[in-house]
């Protein structure tokens, strides 16, 4: 079935897409998705915006599937992309999280790659870590310590990665019924429903569902594992 994703922003999405693409620091591709949204939600056609905006009408549909279902933030940005084998563990990852956000070596004003890596390399005792692994690392958690706006740890010292990997330890051990561990977790979900009352079927035909969609709203999700 062709399904159509309608779009309707609020005041405060259109407000916030409409300062981005103002302020024109963001990747091309973001914009791009924005412009879509805002054309979307004052009727633009399909075929107009893929006209105008130089994109295929399957990425239009695409971002508007994805902001019915997901929402603004999803809309616009890009999924994860499967690549090779993490060359950390998330033990490791953790490490060089904490790392990035604790103050620098002495006599350094900030982290670099550089200052990373070696540091890294003693703390994990790893024979070695490329710079560009700390780079990807760190954009995945969107870290940059050479930015004074950051979250600090005081200290990463000897003490501190025991007690992290406490922590991590916790999470890696074999389940045992008389020792549970119970994870408690929150997740904004999306709803979407029909534009018209679905049609139910009965004998001789099959249902029939309108192929318009439309968001309504977002609920919070509690799970406990």
């Amino acid at each position: 079935m062709n399904v159509r994703y309608i779009v309707n922003l609020t005041n405060a999405e259109r407000q916030a897409l409409q300062q981005m693409i103002s302020g024109g620091r963001d990747r091309a591709r973001k914009h791009t998705r924005a412009l879509i949204l805002l054309a979307a939600d004052q009727g633009v056609s399909d075929e107009e915006m893929a006209r105008t905006l130089s994109s295929s009408t399957s990425t239009i549909y695409r971002v508007k599937k994805r902001f019915v279902e997901e929402g603004v933030e999803a809309a616009l940005s890009d999924r994860p992309r499967p690549g090779s084998r993490r060359k950390l563990s998330a033990r490791e990852d953790a490490l060089l999280v904490a790392l990035a956000c604790s103050k620098p070596p002495t006599g350094r004003k900030c982290w670099t790659l550089e200052l990373l890596a070696g540091e890294f390399v003693q703390l994990a005792e790893r024979e070695s870590i490329s710079r560009e692994t700390v780079r990807r690392r760190l954009s995945e958690n969107d870290l940059k310590p050479w930015q004074k706006k950051m979250w600090c740890i005081p200290c990463v010292d000897a003490e501190f990665v025991e007690r992290m990997e406490d922590v991590l330890d916790l999470y890696a051990e074999e389940p045992d019924a008389s020792r549970p561990v119970v994870s408690f977790d929150e997740k904004p979900y999306q709803l979407i429903g029909e534009t018209r009352v679905p049609i139910r079927a009965k004998p001789g035909q099959r249902a029939r569902v309108d192929y318009e969609y439309k968001r309504n709203g977002t609920v919070n999700i509690f799970m406990m594992v």
